[in-house]
């Protein structure tokens, strides 16, 4: 049964978090503006970029816009000081939507729930977001432990889980949670060396948890929107398609996770199948690696949008 995903108008994407920004790169176009510096005709303003994500998705239809906050960022203040610089109201966030349980996703949700100010707004998730003891092994003896994600965190911050597998509809059916995503594609493996212990036991971490969002915007097709894409970019948008009906894809964003010696073998068949999906924008965020970044750039041009901290994007 396919799930309902109702048309809109226009998709607007302001990145309130992400790792690279660039003041001077005056390329604002009708998709495209970027954050101005500027206070009171003075250079005086500073966005902030962490190694982490966070957007204000704001869909609109008929003239009537909602709006929902997707991913927190790193740090506990980095997101928020970007939102306050870029002087958006955050009182118009209806819902909050998370795509997986790690630190760079989760550290600013306590900061931008206290801007937005609505005790028990619902914060969708996947339930394995609370998954505990994750870590990173660098070598056999070596495990660099993840800040825990827990429901204490969650209830301090005075929202309410939601905690779904499957697609879950948000904004009056105009954006789908997509919930837990199946793994389909032969490169899409996930990370080896993230793990996480059970019982006394290690395990490997398939991240579960990692999931996306999606609009339709009327006469375009599917906005796609990750955060890490843990399962992978491909498999999310095909599932995307899968779960909504929907072929046409506009644009895919978000972080892809092809950084790095253990991911950078999968960025050729990624690319090759981006090709095949033909959207038209690709907006490559976040962990998506430079070298992937780069080569999205060079053979994709016409499709390829750079993103930064305090860009705003708009899809219609």
């Amino acid at each position: 049964m396919k799930n309902v995903l109702n048309a809109v108008d226009k998709v607007e994407i302001i990145t309130l978090q992400d790792n690279y920004i660039d003041i001077t790169s005056g390329d604002n176009s009708n998709i495209v503006q970027r954050a101005m510096p500027i206070k009171n005709m003075e250079l005086k303003n500073s966005i902030i970029a962490e190694h982490g994500f966070s957007a204000v998705v704001t869909v609109t239809r008929d003239n009537k816009s909602s709006s929902m906050l997707f991913d927190f960022g790193f740090s506990s203040h980095g997101a928020a000081i970007n939102a306050k610089t870029l002087d958006i109201n955050l009182g118009q966030i209806e819902v909050f939507a998370l795509s997986h349980g790690h630190m760079d996703h989760v550290g600013g949700l306590m900061e931008l729930a206290g801007l937005v100010n609505k005790t028990g707004i619902e914060l969708v998730v996947h339930p394995d977001v609370f998954r505990q003891a994750r870590y990173i092994k660098t070598l056999e003896e070596m495990k660099i432990r993840l800040p825990a994600f827990t429901r204490q965190m969650v209830k301090q911050a005075k929202v309410k889980v939601v905690e779904s597998k499957t697609p879950y509809p948000l904004l009056d059916k105009r954006v789908l949670f997509l919930g837990e995503i199946p793994r389909t594609t032969s490169f899409e493996k996930g990370v080896p060396n993230f793990f996480y212990e059970q019982g006394g036991e290690e395990k490997w971490d398939d991240l579960p948890d990692d999931t996306a969002v999606v609009a339709n915007v009327k006469d375009k097709g599917l906005v796609v929107l990750s955060g890490c894409a843990h399962s992978g970019i491909i498999n999310t948008v095909k599932y995307a398609q899968a779960v909504t009906g929907i072929d046409n894809i506009f644009a895919v964003m978000g972080g892809f996770h092809l950084g790095g010696p253990n991911m950078e073998p999968v960025i050729r068949a990624t690319i090759e199948e981006l090709k095949q999906l033909r959207p038209d924008y690709i907006i490559p965020t976040h962990c998506t690696g430079r070298k992937a970044v780069n080569q999205i750039e060079h053979e994709l041009p016409d499709n390829f949008l750079l993103n930064m901290s305090g860009t705003k994007l708009t899809f219609a």
